[in-house]
């Protein structure tokens, strides 16, 4: 299972709400040497915009993802600006004013934006060694 595919089984999830934070992390525990009891109780606070609309959840925890897996300033910052040239924004708030339709829907797609780049940003460079 992708990571991609982690985080929409979770966000589908009927039995158990996971919010941005954490369906954004969860699917890189293995990388991240996490278990999910911690990630769940780690990113618990981080949904709805640290819970005041601030930093979107999807994107702290996909920020917690690679600082986990120990990758430098260079690809968070990455993260950030590719994350804000697709969506318009970064903060919970600004994201959901920019809502017209479905808030989960409109959720949902923040947590596989995020979950997508830092997918990506994960992945080696060339000429870089993976150990």
């Amino acid at each position: 299972m992708t990571k991609l595919e982690r985080a929409e089984q979770l966000r589908a999830d009927k039995a158990q709400h996971y919010n941005c934070c954490q369906a954004a992390l969860l699917p890189f525990c293995e990388e991240c040497q996490l278990d999910e009891e911690t990630a769940l109780k780690l990113a618990a606070n981080f949904g709805s915009g640290m819970r005041h609309g601030s930093t979107c959840g999807a994107v702290t925890g996909a920020l917690m993802a690679l600082g986990l897996a120990g990758v430098d300033e260079k690809k968070a910052t990455a993260l950030l600006r590719k994350f804000k040239e697709k969506n318009g924004a970064l903060t919970c708030r600004e994201l959901l004013a920019k809502n017209t339709g479905d808030k989960k829907a409109h959720c949902d797609s923040k947590v596989f934006d995020a979950v997508q780049m830092a997918t990506e940003l994960l992945q080696p460079e060339e000429g870089e060694n993976k150990e």
